[in-house]
This record gives structure tokens, sequence and C-alpha cells, in this order.
């Protein structure tokens, strides 16, 4: 089984690095091989709508089709962002909105398994909008989508500002442990 874990943070080492790399040791540590992609130090250039894409690779030459390529090697997919104004980074909805030719070219992603995290400066900081946002685009994709189970409901949702703080958030860690295990069970069973 092969996860692969993105981070939207464009602070390296982050929160959001830290989060999606929780969930990668715990799937790692259950014998799924596991891959981190911070999106710090990554060009992803903007969507232009041009929709060559629809009939060739597209023009941007930067670092979204490497992302694609490991992203459509995968069983499954955890993705991570900071909550800026309620919803997912900037850079990570570049990438969201690049991805078009996995989709219009025979769904590349379509039944791989997705969780998202997502961390705030606050507890109701709108994490849960970032992660519906990072749903939407896996359902768009036709992914299967799953949560965490017996916490949170919607992913794993920690509460941190400053690099290192979520490590105190011991109920959203639970969280966020949760989700990679019901990755692992959910992803376990579809190899099946």
């Amino acid at each position: 089984m092969r996860i692969v874990g993105i981070s939207g943070s464009p602070r390296r080492g982050g929160n959001t690095d830290t989060l999606v790399r929780r969930a990668l040791k715990l799937c790692e540590k259950e014998g799924a091989e596991v891959e981190f992609i911070p999106l710090s130090g990554k060009k992803i250039e903007y969507c232009e709508g041009c929709f060559i894409c629809k009939r060739n690779d597209c023009i941007k030459e930067d670092d979204a089709g490497e992302i694609f390529d490991s992203m459509e090697k995968s069983d499954a997919l955890i993705i991570g962002s900071p909550t800026y104004f309620s919803s997912v980074s900037g850079r990570l909805k570049s990438l969201f909105d690049r991805s078009l030719p996995l989709r219009i070219r025979d769904y590349r992603l379509r039944d791989k398994i997705g969780g998202a995290i997502a961390v705030g400066g606050s507890r109701n900081g709108g994490q849960e909008f970032a992660v519906r946002d990072i749903h939407n685009w896996m359902l768009l994709h036709e992914m299967v989508v799953v949560a965490d189970r017996e916490t949170a409901h919607f992913g794993g949702i920690c509460v941190g500002s400053d690099p290192a703080d979520v490590l105190e958030d011991r109920t959203g860690l639970r969280t966020v442990d949760n989700l990679a295990q019901r990755v692992l069970d959910v992803a376990g069973k579809q190899l099946d």
C-alpha cells in the first residue's frame, strides 16, 4: 500500500508539515510505503483556464506534474492545509486547480482513498471549511473520502499558530491519528 501525504503550507516545517508527517509515520509503522510532499519550496503556477491540458500536457513548467505522478501512483492521499480565511492555502488551491487533467483523462484518482487535515489559529478557526474544500476536491476526482473515527468526524483538525504548537493540542492530535488509521483501514480493505 502506498500513501502520499501532501502539506499545502508555504511554511517549511510548520504545523501542517508536522501533522501530515505524523499521519504518514503512523501509516508507515503499519507497513505502508509513504511519501511526503511539502508544497513549500515547490513551484506551482496558477491555472490559466486555457484547457490545453484537455489534449496535451500543461504548458506550465513547474512541479505540479511530478506531484500528480505521485498522486497517480498512490493508493491513498492524506492532504493537509493551514486554514487561510476559512479555506485552504493559495498554494494548495493552485495545485487543485491544475489537477484538471487527472479528472478529464479517465479520472486517474478514482477510488483512491482520501483524508484531510487542517490546522488553524484557534479551535473554531475555520478548519472544518478547509477540510470541506479538500473533501470537495477529492469528491470531484471520484475518490473515496474518509474521516477520522470517533473524534471530530471530518478529519484531522488541530489548533496552532507557531511551529510545533499543534504538539500541545492533544484533542487535535487524536483526530490526526484516527484519520491515519481510518485511511489505512479503508485502503487495506479496498486492496484485498
